[in-house]
């Protein structure tokens, strides 16, 4: 196990509960070792692409679009 490996669980070893089992999937994702039923389809995963990549560019909604979005579904 690399340095950075060991360093990345000791940090997941102190969130909660439901943050560390999200972590876990993550990691068995990445080894091929899949624990969930759930499949992402091709269009949600173009989908998280696209938002990861306008995150990455600093690409964020404002407070008044998330507003108009909240207020659309009555929250």
């Amino acid at each position: 196990m690399t340095r950075l490996l060991e360093e990345g669980i000791e940090a997941v070893r102190g969130l909660p509960a439901d943050r560390q089992d999200v972590a876990g999937e993550l990691l068995l994702g990445l080894a091929g070792i899949v624990q969930s039923d759930y499949q992402l389809t091709p269009e949600q995963i173009a989908d998280l692409k696209t938002a990861i990549a306008q995150a990455d560019r600093g690409e964020f909604a404002t407070d008044d679009e998330l507003r108009t979005v909240w207020a659309k579904f009555g929250l």
